[in-house]
C-alpha cells in the first residue's frame, strides 16, 4: 500500500520571425542590437519592429547604461543597453520550440519609478504575473525565472508591463532574456525525492552574481525548479557554485525571504516503512546576511520522515 508524504522546507525568522534556440539568450536577448536612428524619438522606439528580433507595443524605451532619470543613474547589469516598458507596453518574440517539452525563461529586471511594479509573462496560451515589490540584489537588478510547457511548436513569448502610472514612461527595465529546456527528473533507487540536489533548474546568467529568483506560489507541474513547489508568498533564489558556496554539485537553493520562504515536494512512500532524510544547510552569509536579514533555523515538516 502506498501513500503520499509531503516534504516542505521552511526558513523561519518577436521577433516577427521565429527564433530556433539552444539554451541561452533568445534572439537579441541582451538588446545589444540597436534600433536604427530613424526608429528612435529620443529614447522611445517608434515602429512595431524597431527593436531587432523583437516586436514592440506601446511606450518602449531603449536605455543606455549610465543614462540619467532625474537624479537616478540607470545601470545595465550586462552589456550597454536595456529596454524599459511603460504603461501597458510589451515586447514579443516568436520562439520555435519542441511541442510537449518544458522550458524556463530567465530575464533580469529592475524597478525605476513605482514600488508596486509587476510583469506579466506569457507563452501562448499560458501566462503568469511576477511581483517585483521586493528587490534582493545590492545593485537594484534581479533575475527571475518562469516555466511553461510548450503546447505548440511556434509560440509567442511576451513580457508585458500591466502597470498604470501617472508617468506613462514609468516602468521596469528589462535586460538579458534567456531560455532553457527542462527535463523533469524522476526518483531513483537512492533518493525518492526528485531533483534533490537542485541540479535541474533555470538558466543562470554566467556574468551575474545574484542568482535567479523563482517566483512565489509556483506549482511543481510548471516549476522552473522541476520536482519542487514554491509554496510561500515570497520567492526563493536559485544559485550556482561559481558565485556561492555549494557543498555538493553545481546548484543550490537559498531561502531568502524569512518566514515567508518555503519549498515543498510530494514524495511517494510505503506505509509503515522507515525512511531517512538528510540535507545540507548553510547560513547564507554571502547572500542573506549581506543583505541584512537575520540568520534563522530551518524546519522540516511532513507526515513522516522520508
Amino acid at each position: 500500500m502506498r501513500g503520499a508524504a509531503l516534504l516542505s522546507v521552511l526558513l523561519l525568522a518577436t521577433c516577427h520571425s521565429a527564433f530556433s534556440f539552444i539554451d541561452g539568450l533568445v534572439g537579441n536577448g541582451n538588446f545589444e542590437l540597436s534600433p536604427k536612428q530613424s526608429d528612435m524619438k529620443g529614447t522611445k522606439m517608434v515602429g512595431r519592429y524597431a527593436l531587432p528580433k523583437w516586436e514592440i507595443s506601446g511606450f518602449v524605451e531603449y536605455i543606455k547604461s549610465g543614462q540619467k532619470q532625474g537624479d537616478m543613474l540607470l545601470v545595465v547589469p550586462e552589456g550597454a543597453y536595456a529596454v524599459r516598458l511603460g504603461n501597458e507596453a510589451s515586447i514579443k518574440q516568436t520562439l520555435n520550440l519542441t511541442k510537449g517539452m518544458y522550458y524556463s525563461i530567465t530575464f533580469s529586471a529592475a524597478r525605476t519609478c513605482a514600488q508596486e511594479e509587476k510583469l506579466n509573462i506569457s507563452v501562448s496560451p499560458e501566462w503568469g504575473v511576477l511581483p517585483m515589490q521586493t528587490m534582493y540584489s545590492s545593485n537594484g537588478w534581479d533575475s527571475y525565472a518562469w516555466a511553461f510547457k510548450a503546447l505548440f511548436s511556434l509560440v509567442e513569448f511576451v513580457i508585458h508591463n500591466p502597470g498604470v502610472e501617472e508617468d506613462p514612461a514609468c516602468g521596469p527595465l528589462i535586460d538579458s532574456v534567456a531560455i532553457r529546456s527542462l527535463y523533469p527528473p524522476r526518483p531513483t533507487n537512492k533518493n525518492i525525492l526528485k531533483n534533490g540536489g537542485f541540479e535541474e533548474g533555470p538558466y543562470v546568467f554566467p556574468n551575474t552574481t545574484w542568482g535567479v529568483l523563482i517566483p512565489p506560489n509556483i506549482e511543481d507541474k510548471h516549476s522552473p525548479l522541476p520536482g519542487w513547489m514554491v509554496e510561500s508568498l515570497k520567492a526563493v533564489k536559485y544559485i550556482d557554485v561559481e558565485h556561492f558556496s555549494v557543498p555538493q554539485g553545481r546548484r543550490a537553493v537559498e531561502l531568502v525571504a524569512g518566514k515567508e520562504s518555503a519549498i515543498a515536494q510530494v514524495a511517494r512512500t510505503v506505509i509503515g516503512k522507515t525512511y531517512a532524510l538528510s540535507f545540507a544547510v548553510g547560513d547564507g552569509c554571502r547572500g542573506v546576511c549581506r543583505q541584512g536579514h537575520p540568520q534563522s533555523p530551518v524546519r522540516v515538516e511532513g507526515q513522516r520522515w522520508i
